[in-house]
């Protein structure tokens, strides 16, 4: 008689802030966003947005969901969803996304994988024409 309601918990809505006059060496993991307009050396983990300003820098590995780049970037890239170079963003290493979105501008120096929306082929033998 009653529907039951499926109960969700909340996406983290925390932000995670590196300052511009920040640097941080070692790996950092959280569920919230990221920030980052100072420098980070290490490995960055969340299963939310990281949004590297135009000041900031990033040595290492990056693992999340979705990724704004303005600043620069050197190592390994995984986004599960949507990348998005701004203009002014420089990426050199290794990156492995679901979708791509590069403003003019940006410099993209990278050996790219494009997951998720890749359909396997498979290996069938192309029909006979019958000729007349």
């Amino acid at each position: 008689m009653f529907l039951e309601k499926k109960v969700t918990p909340p996406l983290s809505s925390e932000r995670n802030v590196v300052g511009k006059n920040t640097s941080i060496v070692g790996d950092v993991k959280s569920e919230g966003d990221f920030r980052i307009d100072g420098s980070v050396e290490g490995t960055v983990k969340t299963a939310g947005r990281v949004v590297i300003g135009a000041l900031g820098c990033v040595n290492g590995k990056i693992i999340c969901d979705n990724a704004d780049i303005e600043g620069k970037f050197s190592g390994e890239l995984l986004v599960s969803n949507l990348l998005t170079l701004k203009a002014t963003a420089i990426i050199t290493g290794e990156v492995v996304i679901g979708k791509l979105l590069v403003e003019p501008g940006a410099e993209f120096n990278a050996t790219c994988t494009m997951k998720g929306s890749v359909m396997e082929l498979k290996n069938e033998q192309p029909k006979q024409e019958k000729t007349a």
